[in-house]
């Protein structure tokens, strides 16, 4: 359960992390580069601060004998040495311990525990030399160095607080689409609103939107499934129930043997009904995954092998059926449903066409590489004005006599429009009666 907890997260969430730790992140690394440059800055105007001091003593008078020096006094940091021409010192900054030796340009010296930054310069008349407290010096450059980077320390929280409320007010579209879908009825599939949505979320709404329609098709679908079964399946069990009760009150062994016979099949035709209703439901609510294992299916062997199973019915009223012109054919699909298609047509041929009759198989190859599979027989055949209504459940056309369930061809189509392929009804030139056309699509080219 935990691991399960620990597998989701929070889009808000995970976009608060990464967004503020980006930001976290980019300040500190900015603020260091900030810290670093000033104290940077802070040394070199200092440097420029002592050399500016040098430039201006090198020409001014003596200030004065080392006892008159007042420099030095508590406070100041910077201190002074000046040395006569003949190396004579003639100014010293009071009380200041500094090198006794002046190198000149800049350098650094320690005296006393003390570390100087000095800058020393000669000229004709004088040498100046002029040290500065290092310590004194790196915490003057701290401060400004702090204070640099202080604006930065104080728009970063600033800048995290504005980046949350922006995602938080980014993502109310979905937060409140959740809402909405949560608080739905089970049986509520109407479309969710699209109106106020990020460009990034409004796809995922149209397709479940589209889904919603698909879902409640299949549910109306399958109401209407139920309520048409248990229509069709009342009579065939009532007719069951009456030669059941026939049979009891039967009174020699002639009626009991006919009753019996009526019975039995009456049991067959609801059987029949019940496995065409079975195959119907199951081809109409199974869909062909992306990852299904089609494979190729020899259209010539399958023909024979659906021939082979009707002949013992059509012998017994002696109509042709065979394979009367065909090419080699392969499709891809499921072999059990393509047997279960091809055995609907040939049963329906061989129930509709009467005695002495003709049903043929062809198999041919279009131009555009679609393979066609016809079933053609010599019965009455259907009128064009219903030929779109045969494909609809129990329909069976008016001064039909052969008995069925009137679900062959609605099985036929739902297994074609899951192979991608299309049925189509004609009258048979050549036998006058009904011609059913299933055209597979060509096969894409092996990448």
């Amino acid at each position: 359960m935990n691991a399960t907890r620990g597998a989701h997260h929070s889009l808000r969430g995970r976009l608060l992390r990464f967004v503020l730790a980006s930001i976290l992140l980019a300040g500190l690394g900015l603020g260091i580069t900030t810290y670093r440059g000033a104290l940077r800055d802070a040394d070199a105007l200092f440097d420029l601060h002592l050399q500016q001091m040098a430039h201006t003593l090198r020409g001014s008078t003596v200030l004065g004998t080392t006892a008159d020096g007042d420099y030095g006094e508590e406070g100041y940091d910077v201190f002074v040495q000046i040395w006569g021409p003949d190396g004579t010192q003639v100014f010293r900054s009071a009380r200041a311990a500094l090198p006794p030796q002046a190198v000149l340009g800049f350098s650094d010296a320690t005296v006393d525990g003390t570390r100087y930054r000095v800058y020393s310069l000669q000229t004709p008349l004088q040498t100046v030399q002029i040290a500065q407290d290092m310590d004194a010096r790196q915490s003057r450059a701290r401060g400004l160095a702090l204070r640099a980077t202080l604006p930065l320390a104080l728009m970063a929280p600033l800048l995290m607080l504005a980046v949350g409320w922006i995602i938080t007010r980014s993502l109310a579209p979905v937060k409140r689409m959740q809402r909405e879908v949560a608080g739905r009825a089970d049986d509520d599939l109407s479309p969710l609103p699209e109106q106020g949505l990020p460009d990034e979320v409004r796809p995922l709404v149209r397709e479940l939107n589209l889904l919603f329609r698909r879902v409640s098709g299949a549910f109306e679908a399958q109401k209407n499934f139920v309520a048409d079964a248990a229509h069709e399946l009342r009579s065939p069990l009532t007719a069951l129930k009456l030669q059941a009760e026939s049979l009891r009150r039967a009174g020699d062994e002639a009626s009991r043997e006919q009753a019996t016979v009526r019975l039995q099949q009456g049991i067959d035709r609801s059987i029949r009904l019940v496995g065409q209703l079975l195959a119907l439901a199951r081809q109409e609510t199974t869909t062909m995954p992306a990852d299904d294992p089609r494979q190729p299916v020899d259209l010539e062997a399958l023909v024979a092998e659906a021939i082979a199973a009707v002949l013992p019915q059509a012998q017994q009223r002696d109509i042709d059926v065979g394979l009367a012109a065909s090419v080699p054919a392969q499709v891809k699909g499921q072999p059990a449903a393509l047997h279960i298609l091809l055995g609907n047509l040939l049963d329906n041929a061989v129930k509709y066409t009467p005695v002495n009759g003709r049903v043929d198989v062809t198999i041919a190859s279009e131009a555009d590489g679609t393979t066609v599979l016809r079933v053609e027989d010599s019965g009455p055949g259907i009128p064009e004005a219903d030929r779109d209504r045969a494909f609809d459940r129990f329909y069976r056309a008016a001064g039909v006599e052969a008995s069925g369930s009137g679900l062959g061809l609605a099985i036929v189509q739902a297994i074609a429009q899951r192979h991608g392929a299309t049925v189509e009804l004609a009258k048979s030139d050549r036998l006058g009666g009904l011609k059913v056309s299933v055209s597979f699509p060509a096969a894409a080219p092996a990448a």
